[in-house]
């Protein structure tokens, strides 16, 4: 497995102190499985060729982080064929850019306090579900979005309400997701909010199954 990807962590908007711990632990992934990782919050890094990176991940990205022509080189460069791998706050990223919404499928709208949950396990037949226990204890913020992308997109696992406070999306509640765009691949997780999650074993190859597969290998 040799191939590059390259981490964006630019904030406009809010920024979470995991950033550092996050690019730590995909840089971790990198050096364990044979992949490299290039981590910039410059966006003319997005003006240049994309092409020679297997998949693009923003990681906790928030606000605008993409100049114009960065916006269409991503666009040109996804629906080529490249991956693209959105972490927790990718979701609350770009909002003006409808490609953006279309492309990774929903964007934020709010969520309660940070807190013990389960993700329910809709589909293990995927990389980055299938080690997953059918439901997944975890401690997020559980975001809620602005509509359900369930319909146009892979559902992998989705929030059980009843267990946490404050979730306002009702029964239909995806959480993690993959889709194609042209003939690149997208994945997304809402999961990753504090420090602790790059710590744990199971979101680590959580987030290794979303960057292989958006890596197509």
């Amino acid at each position: 497995m040799t191939f590059r990807v390259l981490v964006c962590t630019r904030t406009t908007a809010f920024r979470h102190d995991s950033i550092p711990d996050a690019v730590t632990a995909v840089r971790s992934l990198g050096e364990a499985h044979g992949f490299g990782v290039d981590a910039t919050e410059d966006p003319s890094v997005f003006e240049a060729p994309l092409e020679p990176y297997a998949a693009v991940v923003f990681l906790s990205t928030s606000g605008d982080v993409l100049t114009p022509e960065g916006r269409t080189r991503l666009a040109a460069y996804i629906d080529g064929g490249g991956g693209f791998v959105g972490v927790h706050a990718a979701a609350c990223t770009e909002y003006d850019w409808p490609y953006y919404g279309e492309m990774l499928g929903a964007w934020f709208d709010r969520h309660p306090h940070l807190q013990p949950g389960k993700a329910v396990v809709e589909d293990r037949g995927h990389p980055a579900t299938r080690h997953l226990p059918p439901v997944w204890e975890f401690t997020d913020e559980w975001y809620d979005f602005r509509a359900s992308p369930r319909g146009a997109v892979r559902v992998l696992a989705s929030a059980d309400e009843s267990s946490y406070e404050g979730g306002g999306m009702g029964t239909d509640h995806p959480l993690v997701w993959c889709r194609e765009q042209g003939a690149g691949r997208v994945f997304y997780t809402a999961l990753g909010h504090a420090s602790e999650a790059y710590e744990d074993p199971d979101f680590r190859a959580h987030l290794l199954g979303g960057i292989t597969w958006a890596a197509g290998v």
